[in-house]
């Protein structure tokens, strides 16, 4: 029997008074009435999720399925960053995928579209794409896996308070357009002019390269903007870059870029025009040097930031990331095909040589 119980029970069995005995025995029944009744209207503590349901993520993209669904994409990873997390598609987490196929203005209308699931939290890439789902809804979190700059798009208030209802990871690709200036100078010394492929769809590139001009003026590079928007316009931009008397090419880093990265390089190729790109995938696809962050480490992430927020933590609160590890990949390949020698203090630096 539970001690304060049994002692009340004594103390009404041994009561000489037996009017004294009764109200004791009363007033237990009335303590333990009221314990039993504030057991039973007192409500759970709240979960983050409520038992049993699937959390709905959907994921804007304004490329292709084609693009994002080779097996290197950032996206794979995040699915997979999801996984390692122990969440299960379509038992423990459901995904829906919208694409804009690289037709920007679709992208409004695809975020309003998900917004009417009712999701738990909006996964995006692009700076385009973290505007639509802004546009869209202020309420729902919205978390941007791969965009340049979420503030100075004014986007989110600041990196460690974003703020709102949105958070994400910062590319930094326009800030890194220097390095990239000169590790190419490095490979071939007596460069003087470079073409800058840029995407006018892309408000990150707004600036390039301008922005990069006193680096340029110190390596003794003249720099060509170049604008490709739409993808019709590849032509075009190609036949500039032929017609300019470009000895080089600098790729800026687009979602759209990326998907056509075979394209841009088969071009360089043809024109023999070494090439400095972002991310890894460029290199593998045969650009001679290629330094950023790491996009499938960056999807990975995604992952933990919309873990995080299904479990009750607000994006507003989760600072935004920027990469601070960055990978050099040099293609020798590329670099014999060119007749390019790579000379050993930039061989020593890579991070990873493709022969």
């Amino acid at each position: 029997m539970n001690a304060p119980i049994y002692k009340l029970y004594s103390a009404c069995r041994h009561a000489r008074d037996r009017r004294a005995a009764t109200t004791l025995w009363w007033y237990t029944i009335g303590c333990l009435s009221t314990l039993i009744f504030g057991i039973l209207v007192t409500p759970l503590a709240p979960e983050a999720q409520p038992p049993g349901h699937i959390p709905v993520v959907p994921v804007l993209s304004p490329g292709t399925f084609e693009a994002l669904s080779d097996p290197k994409s950032s996206l794979n990873a995040f699915r997979q960053g999801l996984r390692d997390l122990g969440y299960v598609e379509g038992q423990t987490i459901r995904l829906e995928q919208r694409y804009a196929a690289w037709q920007w203005d679709r992208l409004p209308s695809l975020a309003a579209e998900l917004v009417q699931l009712q999701p738990d939290v909006i996964v995006t890439w692009t700076t385009p794409g973290a505007l639509a789902a802004r546009q869209s809804t202020t309420t729902i979190p919205i978390m941007v896996a791969v965009s340049e700059d979420l503030v100075a798009e004014g986007i989110v208030a600041s990196l460690a308070q974003p703020g709102g209802n949105i958070t994400g990871q910062n590319l930094r690709d326009p800030e890194l357009a220097g390095k990239r200036l000169e590790l190419l100078k490095e490979a071939v010394p007596t460069l003087t002019q470079v073409a800058v492929l840029v995407h006018a769809g892309d408000h990150a590139h707004d600036r390039v390269p301008g922005h990069i001009a006193a680096e340029a003026q110190a390596l003794g590079v003249r720099l060509q903007r170049v604008e490709v928007d739409p993808v019709e316009t590849f032509d075009r931009a190609f036949s500039t870059v032929a017609s300019s008397g470009a000895e080089a090419l600098m790729v800026m880093d687009s979602a759209m870029f990326n998907a056509h990265r075979q394209r841009i390089l088969e071009f360089a190729r043809t024109h023999r025009l070494p090439t400095v790109c972002g991310v890894r995938l460029y290199a593998e696809a045969g650009c001679l040097l290629a330094y950023a962050p790491d996009l499938r480490e960056m999807g990975r992430r995604a992952a933990v930031f919309v873990d995080k927020i299904l479990k009750g933590a607000k994006p507003g609160d989760l600072p935004v990331e920027q990469p601070a590890k960055f990978a050099l990949v040099i293609n020798l390949k590329t670099a014999q095909a060119l007749g390019i020698t790579m000379p050993p203090s930039l061989l020593i630096l890579a991070d990873e040589i493709i022969k």
